[in-house]
């Protein structure tokens, strides 16, 4: 039992209580289970390989998981490439049939950025084709596409959405 007593409130105890508490919770980054370790935790070392949260800000492991389950993919991230002239989508695949919908060929993808609402779409060369990956994926292996970032509109730090098909990845940081 506290009493309350010389001038001390009990909102301070409160706060002083909960800071302390907050002292010793780990953060959700470093929870057991989780494959990423931030910068300035004492996991992160050098050389270590840190899987990419597939949203923005807080990791979302509920997201990640629901992805993973219904479309077969994880460690979804989107890279600014050629000094910003070309964004990268990468994807790591889990299982195989569901993630067949990532390689359809009829599917077009399109990035949207989330702040101005441009498209972005998957150039095609000449001789080369599309810039993608179509063939058929395999559990295990990553997995790429690029887009044509024309005027380097999209920069990192800003949220995009990719879209192929019925796939949709929300919210996905520019790295």
């Amino acid at each position: 039992m506290v009493t309350v007593c010389g001038g001390v409130r009990l909102a301070g105890l409160f706060a002083a209580g909960l800071a302390a508490s907050l002292a010793v919770i780990p953060s959700f980054a470093d929870a057991p289970g989780s494959a990423e370790a931030t910068p300035g935790s004492a996991k992160a070392t050098p050389g270590a390989e840190v899987s990419r949260a597939p949203y923005a800000g807080a990791r979302s492991l509920r997201g990640e998981t629901y992805i993973a389950r219904r479309v077969g993919v994880d460690q979804l991230q989107v890279r600014s490439t050629s000094s910003g002239s070309s964004l990268e989508f990468r994807y790591r695949v889990l299982d195989a049939q569901k993630a067949a919908l990532l390689s359809d060929k009829r599917a077009s993808p399109v990035l949207i950025d989330q702040k101005t609402g441009d498209r972005l779409t998957v150039p095609t060369m000449e001789k080369i084709g599309a810039l993608r990956q179509v063939a058929n994926p395999e559990p295990g292996r990553e997995y790429w596409m690029v887009f044509a970032n024309p005027g380097k509109r999209v920069k990192p730090g800003q949220r995009v959405d990719v879209v192929i098909g019925a796939f949709r990845a929300i919210s996905l940081t520019v790295e």
